[in-house]
C-alpha cells in the first residue's frame, strides 16, 4: 500500500508522514528528493515551479510508485501533488491512498516563516495556494490540530 501524503509547503506533509509511517512500521518517502538540482535552485531562489518544470519530477515519482508496488513495500509518500492532474499520475491504482493536509494560508504561513533548512521559501506559499486544487478524493484532515491527533485521524479513515 502507498499512502501518498498531501498538500501545499508548510502543511505537515513530512511532520505527519513520517510519524504515519513510524506508526505502522512503514517506509517514508519524501518526493522533494526526486526534484532536479534546476527545480530545487528555483525554489531556494524563490521562484515557482512551472508545470513544465515539474513534469521530470512527477515522472519520477511514479516510477517510484509504480515500483514500490511492484515489489509490494508499504510506502508513506510525502508529496504536494498540488493539481488534480499531478494526483491522477500517482494514484495509479486502489493501492495508492490520498491524504490531504488542509489549511488555510493564516494557519500554514507562520509554519513556513519559522521552518529552517528547508529550500522551499516563504516567498513560494503563495504560488502553492494559487495552483493548489484541493482534492474531491481520498482523506482530507485540518492541519491546525497536533500531529498526533492528524495521524491518528487518518489511521482511523484509512484503517491501517
Amino acid at each position: 500500500m502507498i499512502i501518498l501524503v498531501t498538500g501545499v509547503l508548510g502543511s505537515g506533509k513530512t511532520t505527519i508522514g513520517s510519524l504515519l509511517a513510524r506508526q505502522l512500521g512503514w517506509e517514508f518517502v519524501d518526493a522533494d528528493g526526486f526534484h532536479p538540482a534546476s527545480n530545487i535552485e528555483k525554489m531556494r531562489r524563490g521562484i515557482p515551479l512551472t508545470d513544465a518544470d515539474r513534469q521530470p519530477w512527477l515522472q519520477a515519482v511514479r516510477r517510484a510508485i509504480l515500483d514500490w508496488q511492484s515489489e509490494k513495500r508499504n510506502v508513506v509518500l510525502a508529496c504536494s501533488a498540488l493539481k488534480r492532474s499531478y494526483r491522477e499520475d500517482l494514484v495509479i491504482s486502489p493501492e495508492v491512498h490520498l491524504v490531504y493536509l488542509k489549511g488555510s494560508f493564516e494557519v500554514i504561513a507562520p509554519r513556513v516563516h519559522y521552518r529552517q533548512g528547508h529550500f522551499a521559501t516563504q516567498q513560494l506559499l503563495a504560488s502553492q495556494f494559487a495552483t493548489l486544487e484541493d482534492p474531491s478524493m481520498g482523506v482530507t484532515v485540518e492541519v491546525n490540530q497536533p500531529p498526533e491527533q492528524i495521524v491518528a485521524e487518518l489511521r482511523r479513515q484509512l484503517k491501517v
